[in-house]
């Protein structure tokens, strides 16, 4: 089974799961008697449910020259030629919208961004939100399929940091160590199989677990879908409306967890070590951030409180804190659920945009090999040991750097290749905002919009300005550069950057 579907390309693949896909919002919108969507969606998963099966059948056993050149351009295809087949059904249920729009909509859907055009839920049918949710839950597979099985043996996505050879030049001849032994599409395929299964039961339980605190069961699997994937996808304008409540928040906040490490579903998959995710570095220095900025929002109070004579409830107080924990959390694995005490959180402050430290969070991201976006926990904490190496070495000059190997590759190396990566993503911020502002968005705006769809993390664009930002209300143009944004902050610089290297185009 394995060897057959690894014969199949990559992309046909893609575009199968896409339209069987499609089933879902087809029977959800005829128990709900949405016989339009029902429709769309049906039609759909027959027009191109037959358009994959007759290119599977012209492509069946095609074997690319280059496999790593093959592997990158089907990711890129995913995500923005197969938004154009996920958008039709969704354009053609929505009735009042532009195929632009749609495609908009598909693009930050899959790329687990959860931007919309659509600011208030009730513009679209419960259908069209659990398909919004679907194909996003579906982009954050996609996501760590493609981690573990492309990204781990070209040393990107991140893997580059511990890696010993030059990021993205791992499978220029085939795919890495690991990959050699095995065909790529068969290894493809094998981690797919062991990890599907992994992500729907998670996605069940937290569902079940949202469903038992009160949560009508639609929204509660939208809600779970878009904690697992980090596409913040929601149905009814996010946790402030949830029924489920402050347990719910805490149900949530245990699951964010899975975009900090990736040790706590990959331990042994891409040749990790055997101490735990506890003892991870990513999982250290997202806890600690989660931690330092919440005392930051909560400690600001009684900072700005110094000159005012103010009264401190207890349960106010802790309403802030928990406002914090959960949404500085939420935001640094690029979901960017507020949680129903954030109003709380912002009051209790007293700083007039405390979202800009979100955005800063978001900038970061969550762990390598995860769903989430940003620049990655574990890149942040090779140029810390870096900088904290550096720092040493102008007290003591002739010390000598103790840790191990993979301390010392980390801090040379790893700092080495980071550094790089964060300024193409700096260079990135820029050129996005160059270009929205030439599509006549203010500075601010383009601003708030580079970072955010940069960094996957759509939300962002209502919390981190002083005023909410309407993505319904930029041009057409920006949309287009926003959505290409969204595709290169989901696969990376470096990924982008590897389909230019001359290894890759030589054979």
């Amino acid at each position: 089974m394995i060897k057959s579907l690894s014969r199949v390309p990559f992309f046909v693949i893609l575009m199968g799961i896409g339209s069987l896909a499609m089933i879902v919002p087809a029977g959800f919108g005829l128990s709900l008697g949405d016989y339009v969507a029902m429709r769309v969606f049906f039609y759909g998963f027959i027009l191109f449910g037959t358009l994959t099966l007759v290119m599977g059948l012209a492509t069946a056993g095609y074997e690319p020259k280059n496999v790593a050149r093959s592997q990158l351009l089907s990711l890129l295809a995913a995500f923005t030629v197969l938004p154009f087949m996920l958008a039709i059904p969704f354009y053609e249920a929505v009735g009042n919208t532009t195929i632009l729009n749609a495609w908009f909509e598909m693009v930050s859907s899959l790329t687990t961004t959860g931007a919309t055009l659509y600011d208030n839920a009730g513009q679209l049918t419960p259908a069209l939100h659990l398909w919004r949710s679907l194909v996003g839950w579906l982009g954050g597979l996609l996501v760590w399929i493609a981690a573990i099985s492309i990204f781990a043996p070209m040393n990107l996505g991140g893997f580059e940091v511990r890696a010993t050879s030059v990021a993205g030049r791992g499978t220029a001849y085939g795919a890495a160590q690991e990959a050699r032994a095995v065909d790529a599409g068969e290894r493809l395929t094998r981690f797919a199989l062991q990890l599907t299964p992994l992500y729907v039961m998670l996605t069940v339980a937290l569902w079940g677990g949202l469903t038992l605190l009160g949560e009508y069961s639609y929204v509660a699997l939208c809600h779970a879908m878009a904690v697992l994937s980090t596409s913040g996808i929601t149905p009814i304008g996010g946790f402030y409306y949830a029924a489920s409540g402050f347990w719910g928040e805490v149900l949530v906040f245990c699951f964010f967890v899975i975009a900090i490490s990736r040790l706590v579903f990959s331990k042994g998959l891409a040749g990790e070590n055997d101490e735990g995710w506890f003892h991870d570095p990513e999982f250290r220095i997202g806890i600690t951030l989660i931690v330092l900025a919440s005392a930051f929002l909560f400690l600001r109070h009684f900072v700005a409180a110094i000159d005012e004579t103010t009264q401190t409830e207890l349960g106010d107080s802790f309403q802030a804190i928990w406002g914090a924990l959960f949404t500085v959390a939420s935001f640094l694995t690029t979901t960017g659920f507020e949680s129903a005490d954030w109003i709380e959180t912002t009051n209790w402050t007293g700083l007039p945009t405390p979202g800009l430290l979100l955005a800063g969070l978001a900038l970061i991201g969550g762990g390598v090999a995860t769903t989430a976006g940003g620049i990655k926990l574990l890149r942040v904490y090779a140029l810390y040991r870096h900088s904290g190496r550096e720092l040493e070495r102008l007290v003591h000059p002739s010390s000598v750097g103790g840790g191990g190997r993979e301390a010392r590759r980390i801090r040379r190396k790893g700092a080495y290749i980071s550094w790089i990566f964060f300024m193409l993503f700096c260079v990135s911020i820029a050129a996005v905002m160059v270009l929205l502002s030439l599509t006549g968005v203010q500075f601010e705006t383009a601003m708030v919009l580079a970072v955010s769809a940069l960094s996957t993390t759509g939300p962002l664009a209502i919390v981190a300005a002083e005023t909410p930002i309407a993505y319904s209300g930029i041009p057409d143009l920006a949309k287009v550069i926003l959505a290409m944004a969204m595709v290169l902050g989901r696969l990376e610089t470096l990924a982008i950057i590897a389909l230019f290297n001359p290894e890759i185009w030589r054979n």
